[in-house]
Order: C-alpha cells, then sequence, then structure tokens
C-alpha cells in the first residue's frame, strides 16, 4: 500500500497572501531604483511611463498566474504547474534552479542588504569590523537573521504569514508617512516645477528606456513567489487572483507615490546622480533624522520581503520531493508545527554557507536573473497548454484579454532575457548550464528510485 503523501494544512487566508506579494516585492529597491531610471530616461515624463508599463506587464503576468493557480492551487506553484503542463523533467528543472541558485543566492542577498542598511545605524557601525579572522559582524549577524526566520517558519506558517503581514502595514505606513514629509515640504525644499526639470547626461533613446524598465520590472519582481503556497489557503479560487492582481496593483501605487515625493523635493539631475535619492530628499526636507526614517523604512521592507521570500521558498522542494521527483526527507511535515521543517533547514543552510563564502551578493544574484525570466515566462505560457488540454474546465478566474495579456507578458520576459544575455553573457551562462545539469541529474535519481 502506497505511503499518503504529506500534508501542509490551508492556514493562510487572502489578507495574508496579499502582503506575501506586497512584502516580497517592495524591498530597497523603490528608495533606490528611482536614480538608475532617471540616469536612463532623463525626465519625470520617462520615469512615469516606465513605472506604468513595468507595472502592467507585471500585472499581465500576475494575472496570467491567476488563472493558472486558482484553477491549480498546488504546492510549488510553478513548480506543479510546468510538471503539470510538461511532465516530470520541467518541473524538476525549475525546483534544481531554484534550490541551487535562485533561492539561497536571493535569500543571502536580503540578509547581507539587511546588515548593510542597519550598519548605517552609529551604534551597528561595528558590522563592518572583523568577528572571527576574516568574518565579519555583518555576516554572522545575516546568518543569524536567517536562521531566526527559518525558526519562525518553522514555529508555524501562519504566525509567519502574520508577523508578514504586520510588517506589510508597518512597510506601508512608512512609505505614505515618508511621502507626507516630502508633500508638505513647500518653498524652498519642494516644488511641483521639479517635474519640468530635465538631466541632460541621460542615456537616452530605446537603450535608456529599456535600461529603466529593466530596472523596474526588477522592481516589481517577487510577485509569483506566493503561487508556491496555493496549496495552504484558504479558498485559493478566490484568493489567489485577489493576492496577485491586488498585490501588483498595490505595488504600482505605492512606487509611484515614493518617486512622485522624492522628485517633488529634488530636481532630475540631482536624483540621477542621487546614491540613495529617498534619504537625500528627507534629509533636505527633515534633517538627519529624516534620513534615518528612510533608513529604517529599508530595513523594515526587507525584513518583509525576507520573512515572505524564505516562508515561500521551501514549499518548491517540499512539493518535488512529495511527488517522488527529489529526496524524499524534504517532504517530510512537521508533526508538532505542520510545517515543511527540512525543507526550510535545507535552505536556510544553503543560503548561510553563500553568505560565509560569497562576497559579492550581487553578483551572485544575478546569475539567478536569466533562470528566473526564463522560468517565468515557461510558466506563463502554460495556461495555453490548461486552455487548449481542459477547454471545458470551470476557471475560478479566467484572464481579461486572453491570449493578448499573457503573449505580451512572455515577449517582455523574452526582451528581458536577451537583454540580461548581453549584459551579463557569462552570468547568464553559468545560470543556463545550472539548468542544464538538472537534466541528468534528475534522469539518475529516478534511476536510483529517490529516497
Amino acid at each position: 500500500m502506497p505511503k499518503p503523501k504529506s500534508e501542509l494544512p490551508r492556514v493562510l487566508n487572502a489578507s495574508h497572501a496579499t502582503s506575501i506579494v506586497v512584502g516580497i516585492i517592495i524591498g530597497s529597491g523603490i528608495f533606490l531604483v528611482p536614480r538608475e531610471m532617471m540616469a536612463a530616461v532623463g525626465s519625470s515624463l520617462g520615469v512615469y511611463s516606465v513605472w506604468i508599463i513595468g507595472g502592467l506587464l507585471s500585472l499581465f503576468g500576475a494575472m496570467t498566474y491567476a488563472e493558472i493557480a486558482a484553477a491549480h492551487p498546488r504546492y510549488g506553484g510553478e513548480y506543479a504547474f510546468l510538471r503539470e503542463a510538461y511532465g516530470d523533467l520541467a518541473g524538476f528543472l525549475y525546483m534544481w534552479t531554484q534550490i541551487t541558485v535562485a533561492k539561497p543566492s536571493s535569500l543571502a542577498t536580503i540578509a547581507a542588504g539587511l546588515a548593510r542598511v542597519l550598519g548605517t545605524f552609529a551604534f551597528l557601525s561595528f558590522f563592518a569590523r572583523p568577528a572571527f579572522g576574516n568574518l565579519l559582524w555583518s555576516q554572522v549577524f545575516a546568518i543569524a537573521m536567517t536562521w531566526l526566520i527559518t525558526g519562525l517558519n518553522i514555529v508555524g506558517t501562519r504566525k509567519s504569514a502574520n508577523v508578514q503581514l504586520l510588517l506589510t502595514w508597518l512597510k506601508g505606513l512608512l512609505i505614505v508617512v515618508i511621502a507626507g514629509f516630502c508633500f508638505g515640504a513647500a518653498g524652498h525644499h519642494g516644488s511641483w516645477h521639479n517635474f519640468a526639470t530635465e538631466f541632460i547626461g541621460a542615456r537616452g533613446g530605446f537603450s535608456g528606456f529599456m535600461i529603466a524598465l529593466v530596472a523596474a520590472l526588477w522592481a516589481y519582481d517577487g510577485w509569483s513567489d506566493v503561487v508556491t503556497m496555493a496549496g495552504e489557503v484558504e479558498r485559493p479560487q478566490r484568493s489567489m487572483p485577489v493576492a496577485l492582481v491586488g498585490g501588483v496593483a498595490i505595488v504600482g501605487l505605492l512606487y509611484m507615490l515614493t518617486n512622485a515625493a522624492i522628485q517633488y523635493v529634488l530636481p532630475a539631475a540631482v536624483i540621477a546622480e542621487a546614491d540613495r535619492p529617498a534619504a537625500d530628499a528627507m534629509r533636505l526636507v527633515a534633517g538627519n533624522w529624516g534620513a534615518t526614517l528612510v533608513s529604517v523604512g529599508m530595513a523594515v521592507s526587507i525584513c518583509a520581503t525576507f520573512v515572505g521570500s524564505s516562508l515561500s521558498g521551501a514549499r518548491v522542494p517540499f512539493a518535488a520531493a512529495r511527488d517522488g521527483l527529489f529526496f524524499t526527507q524534504l517532504a517530510h511535515v512537521n508533526r508538532r508545527f505542520q510545517t515543511p521543517s527540512n525543507a526550510l533547514i535545507l535552505q536556510a543552510v544553503l543560503s548561510s554557507l553563500l553568505l560565509l563564502v560569497i562576497g559579492r551578493f550581487q553578483a551572485l544574484f544575478s546569475l539567478a536573473i536569466f533562470s528566473e525570466w526564463l522560468f517565468y515566462a515557461l510558466t506563463a505560457s502554460t495556461i495555453f497548454v490548461f486552455r487548449r488540454r481542459e477547454p471545458a474546465a470551470t476557471r475560478p478566474y479566467s484572464i481579461w484579454g486572453y491570449p493578448l495579456v499573457p503573449v505580451l507578458f512572455i515577449l517582455s520576459a523574452a526582451v528581458l532575457l536577451v537583454f540580461s544575455f548581453a549584459d551579463q553573457p557569462r552570468n547568464s551562462l553559468i545560470g543556463t548550464t545550472i539548468i542544464l545539469l538538472g537534466i541528468p541529474l534528475h534522469y539518475l535519481l529516478q534511476r536510483s528510485s529517490v529516497s
């Protein structure tokens, strides 16, 4: 008699799922990306065009995923969709890429980013000093935070989601407060005239627009993570579309509000040359404590991203192990807490190893960019497979604008893939190689009957 599959309880509601979408997307990038975008396009009109187009493309992706997830609310999200549409190998390659490159490097980067932001506070300046040998205190802190959040995720999925919900609300409140201070800066420190200024040194043209659009799409990245938890969401047929579509819409509004607040205080040329435009705007408006408030906002924002990304990431190897495609120990569900503890621990171990041995996290994270957008495009394409395979199936959510909307998203993913390959061919080739290594591994594991 076959052993029954491990099950995780449905303990998340639509608010939890939405907070995971918003919390993961909005990291520290919103406080920094305006510089890259202004340096690329040079004008307020250009920047807002990019934010709107990037937001719409991300929304098209979220709408596509919403139809798929509502009809197929499975553990593992993209892994499950790819496996159902294209077979075991496709699902395994997605899982392999996530567990070896994308998720550990992402979590390591988030942890390091949190340490860097907190290190700007005077009382934590010791983060830059060695703790043991060549190991910095910032690395020790990042590793400790990785295990603290992993522990929270093991103790309870709903507890983690409640923390995520609280941090997301706090993050949104801080963004609104920062924007309020900037718009309240009348006279010398703020002017609507700044929206008419231009940065004459901008890259400009189509290439400048594409650079800015890539920055915007990366700023919106992370909305898909919630689908890995569809098997743990109550009433997923309704909750997943609300979380995906509503979450991306909320993020778009907060992004444009923040960008407008910065532009109200700083002219285009200053934004294009500022390392931390949001902090510079708040320093001008409210002094050093205003810049400190931005740092607090960045820290809270990163924490929310950290909790949600760690929580969702472990569901992919769990789902693959549950389906017999990976080591079955990773399908273990903790009896007391009803969480995938082994998968969470493996994720934390791999992230900690990267924090110990890798110095430049952004260089490592760029390895994942190519593979992430490749699988975005492949996952979105499964909507055509499911529509053709199940023409009479009941769809709790049907995407508006089919087939144009998913096609536009797939094309945008393809453009980003081409740009990423051209911009960083070495890292893209390494990422491709890692994906391809999963092919012989898959057949080897299947031949040896993973146990």
